[in-house]
């Protein structure tokens, strides 16, 4: 489950840099005319700029961020058989869902996962851990990369970046109405512009808000993964969709290495109860599996 928590990581970094870099330098472009009240309207308009640019940035470097972060290695000319047999298994399921090509990588990892990305379908990446090709029939390998041709078909990156910009513009509005708060009435600052009081306020509200806006944006990853089981499936077979998932759920116990900021649109997404369930990328491997059964 690879791409989302990445996606995540980088656009938060952004939004608070942006942030605190322009506190730091007293931007005040959103103050109403006394300069002492906000003007809500250019706030919203000065906090969807920036939430969307967070958003899209991390959408865009999303491939570089995926390949320097898991180590993974594109096949360019493959070197052996295998690797043969991947770019050729890709070029199929890619042709049969509509999309370009995308490039096809293998990174080291001995758990069994893979994860799709790009910003957009027509120029994707596709990789597989290296455990997974060892240990995986090539009717279950042929099922995960189908799942996460999936993700690219559906379009999910990109309407995971419109999401997360109209939460990050949201996380950043109500953090900066707290922040005044703070600085004016607990404060008491009744000057023009604001104290640090507002600065600090705002990040720690940001920080607070960005979390609890995460749930948002987990819950729609999970949404989609059955819609990329379901992709998977038309793909490859239903067959082999719940067969592959059969062997994610056996190997669960294997430790995963993969960078957590790398988690999510992988195959593997692992399990978590209560509320830390709420925040993960994938639903319940058993969740998936009975879905697919159900399709038929």
């Amino acid at each position: 489950m690879m791409r989302i928590l990445l996606f995540l990581a980088t656009n938060l970094a952004v939004v608070l840099i942006a942030s605190i870099t322009l506190s730091l330098f007293g931007f005040n472009g959103f103050m109403a005319a006394n300069g002492v009240d906000l003007n809500l309207s250019q706030l919203l308009v000065f906090c969807a700029v920036f939430g969307f640019a967070g958003s899209l940035f991390s959408l865009f470097i999303s491939k570089w961020m995926a390949k320097m972060s898991t180590g993974t290695e594109i096949i360019s000319q493959p070197r052996t058989r295998h690797e043969q047999w991947l770019l050729q298994t890709v070029e199929e399921l890619a042709r049969d869902a509509g999309i370009k090509m995308p490039e096809v990588g293998i990174f080291p990892a001995y758990e069994a996962n893979a994860f799709a990305t790009g910003w957009n379908k027509n120029d994707a990446l596709v990789a597989v851990s290296q455990g997974l090709l060892e240990r995986f029939s090539p009717d279950e390998v042929k099922a995960v990369l189908a799942h996460e041709i999936g993700h690219v078909a559906n379009g999910d990156m990109v309407t995971l970046a419109m999401i997360q910009g109209v939460v990050n513009t949201f996380v950043m509005f109500f953090a900066r109405i707290f922040g005044n708060f703070v600085d004016r009435v607990i404060l008491k600052n009744e000057g023009e512009g604001h104290g640090i009081g507002y600065i600090v306020a705002t990040i720690f509200a940001e920080l607070v808000l960005g979390i609890l806006a995460s749930i948002i944006v987990m819950w729609f990853s999970r949404r989609r993964e059955f819609k990329a089981d379901d992709a998977g499936a038309r793909l490859a077979g239903t067959g082999a969709m719940i067969a592959a998932l059969e062997r994610l759920r056996a190997e669960q116990g294997v430790p995963v290495h993969m960078p957590s900021s790398m988690t999510a649109f992988g195959i593997n997404g692992g399990l978590k109860n209560g509320l830390a369930g709420l925040l993960m990328t994938h639903p319940p491997l058993e969740d998936r599996i009975e879905a697919l059964r159900r399709r038929g």
